[in-house]
């Protein structure tokens, strides 16, 4: 055999970093011992597995091709490397999670595994739909957790949990209290959303799909505790997760908007490289995050446990 797995660790390494030196940085190598790997890699074998474009790197098709093989090759090796070592663990997870599902779920349940396998390591991202989607894609995350939609043709989708956002507003506002609003009445009031790219905003742009144009947005914000502040505040009225908003729905800081004629449904995913070796690890975490939701029939149902 030609190839080492230190080589294929390099290549993976250099497609995610697009950079010798940043590859380098992460495994803990010097730049010359990085670079000679990689090359003497093509060397080998008579091709190039990058497009060099100044200091960048950028995978080309070639590269693409085998880089879904290294890295399930370098998720087995260390699966074995931990058997043979003994190791009751599962190693080292990479799981992206988006910020409702990340700030609500996912930080419970990353620590609950954690304690179920105290010699697991899991590295927990929080970014939007968009950017984890890509991450995915890019063999960057082991594992994503989504409250978006997922249309990409290399990723695997399958469905956790229901969920629905929920209008709502200061209790003192003038649409609190009402049985049902109207949709003329909520064209009129200012609104504080999540951006675009976000899987809540995709979900509210759906429901209001024929009066984007007659919306008056008044701020975009990232943090879905920025938008309940704000609403809070008075700035205008929000649309998130119901999730989100239980507990401030329970002290009666904020009110649900009783907007019955609105679809407001979907559900949380999750995401994998359909190339994706799916590790012991990764099974182990999907079925504790399955167990977590047995019997809600939505997310903020769910019976969230007590972590010491």
């Amino acid at each position: 055999m030609k190839y080492t797995l230190r080589q294929m660790e390099i290549f993976v390494a250099v497609c995610r970093t697009e950079s010798v030196s940043r590859a380098a940085e992460v495994l803990s190598l010097s730049q010359s011992a990085t670079s000679t790997a990689l090359s003497e890699l093509e060397r080998q074998f008579d091709l190039q597995l990058f497009d060099r474009v100044g200091k960048t790197l950028r995978i080309n098709e070639t590269g693409l091709q085998l880089l879904p093989k290294a890295v399930e090759l370098l998720d087995r090796a260390s699966e074995i490397e931990n058997q043979l070592r003994g190791h009751a663990g599962f190693g080292y997870m990479k799981i992206g999670a988006t910020l409702t599902v990340g700030n609500y779920l996912a930080t419970i349940l990353v620590a609950k595994f954690l304690q179920e396998h105290p010699e697991s390591r899991i590295q927990l991202q929080v970014h939007n739909t968009s950017t984890i989607v890509q991450q995915i894609a890019n063999h960057e995350l082991d594992l994503g957790l989504i409250e978006g939609d997922c249309n990409h043709p290399d990723i695997e989708v399958q469905e956790w949990v229901a969920d629905e956002l929920v209008i709502f507003a200061a209790p003192n506002h003038p649409l609190a209290g009402l049985k049902e609003i109207t949709m003329e009445s909520l064209l009129q009031e200012h609104w504080i959303l999540r951006e675009k790219g976000s899987g809540t905003r995709a979900t509210f742009d759906r429901a209001f799909q024929n009066h984007h144009a007659k919306l008056h947005i008044r701020l975009e914000l990232e943090h879905t505790e920025a938008i309940k502040r704000a609403v809070e505040s008075g700035l205008g009225i929000g649309c998130i997760s119901r999730l989100a908003l239980k507990d401030a729905f329970r002290r009666g800081s904020l009110v649900p908007l009783a907007t019955p004629s609105l679809n407001l449904g979907r559900y949380f995913y999750f995401l994998w490289h359909q190339q994706k070796y799916q590790t012991t690890g990764m099974r182990e975490f999907i079925g504790l995050c399955k167990a977590m939701v047995i019997g809600a029939a939505r997310s903020d149902q769910v019976n969230l446990p007590d972590i010491p």
